[in-house]
């Protein structure tokens, strides 16, 4: 009976020992996330500009213990600086409008928060694809299109002023791969239509308020030929632009692929235009949340590293939207939690 026992116990020494020299030890903790460590002033920000609208349809959201939270409230918990809004000029439904926009942009002021106004010069969405006129404008010549243009910023910036927000960013446009106010406003026939128009919006928001930088945006950031035609167009038809805005939308396979790409992309810009670069949108799939988590870690670290801190902050676009619009690139799942996707802005 010893000598089985002191066998037993040799035996399960051997097993004990080569369980540990193999890395099997399943008392083992995985390793704990550590968020990217980002300069003071580096820009940690979501466009929620769909808030108002889920709100009103009775969405409600939630921290990660399952308690019901303000939306701004969350999002500064979660470690994010900075809200950006979408602005219609004449929106049939009313949502971003510019009471709508002064609404949240109160909110996001009262949780602390710095504010991008993103005019997409539409009474909805304006995009690569399509840039359309509000309707309003569409029987303008061009010289009075650009004039309404600068006139319903100003108005637009003064009406935000008078509530007490000076928006730290402004956009004029939104992803203007081919310009904007299509056909006048179309790069690839009118580029010099297209400059008048960017500077039109950039001496509005300037008009009145100096300190706010105005941002060019335009999709795809991986795609250095298309910045380069779009923004040498801008220079040698006298337009003027703080920031260059990019959007970034890879998919879980090709993320490191387009990552590395966009920040090659951001140091030309950087080089070539002497301006900083902001990455305005980005997402990728909600239902894969570690994966997500890898891409933001990774693009926040590199738009970080930018020398001369010239890359300036990264925005999720509507982080918060689930089970809304059939829109599949948030980063709360289905109960309305945020994701750990989202770990990568807590730092």
């Amino acid at each position: 009976m010893k000598k089985v026992l002191l066998a037993s116990v040799a035996l399960g020494l051997l097993l004990s020992s080569c369980s540990k020299k193999s890395g099997n030890d399943v008392h083992t903790n995985p390793p704990v996330y550590k968020a990217p460590v980002v300069a003071a002033g580096f820009a940690k920000g979501a466009d929620i500009s769909w808030v108002t609208q889920m709100e009103s349809s009775g969405v409600k959201f939630y921290d990660k213990s399952g308690a019901q939270k303000d939306l701004f409230a969350l999002l500064k918990s979660l470690g994010f600086t900075s809200i950006r809004l979408r602005a219609w000029v004449n929106p049939s439904d009313g949502w971003c409008n510019t009471a709508d926009v002064v609404a949240k942009a109160k909110r996001a002021q009262n949780a602390g928060m710095k504010i991008m106004i993103d005019f997409h010069y539409s009474d909805s969405w304006a995009d690569p694809g399509k840039q359309p006129k509000p309707a309003a404008w569409t029987g303008l010549d061009f010289a009075t299109l650009v004039t309404t243009l600068h006139d319903y910023t100003v108005a637009t910036m003064n009406t935000l002023k008078t509530n007490g927000i000076t928006p730290d960013w402004a956009q004029v446009g939104n992803e203007v791969d081919d310009g904007m106010l299509w056909e006048d406003g179309r790069a690839s026939a009118h580029m010099a239509n297209f400059a008048a128009l960017v500077e039109a919006g950039y001496q509005a928001v300037k008009s009145v308020s100096s300190t706010t930088k105005v941002i060019v945006h335009v999709s795809n950031g991986f795609d250095n030929d298309l910045f380069r035609y779009l923004f040498d167009g801008l220079k040698n038809n006298g337009a003027h632009w703080d920031i260059i805005g990019m959007s970034l939308y890879p998919s879980t396979t090709n993320y490191t692929t387009l990552d590395t790409q966009c920040q090659s992309n951001i140091n030309d810009m950087v080089a070539r235009y002497g301006t900083p670069v902001m990455l305005c949108e980005i997402g990728m799939q909600a239902n894969q949340p570690g994966i997500s988590r890898d891409f933001l870690t990774d693009i926040i670290t590199k738009v970080n590293a930018i020398s001369n801190n010239n890359g300036l902050g990264v925005f999720y676009w509507e982080p918060e939207a689930y089970n809304w619009q059939g829109y599949g690139l948030g980063a709360f799942d289905n109960t309305g939690k945020p994701t750990i996707a989202l770990d990568a802005f807590s730092n």
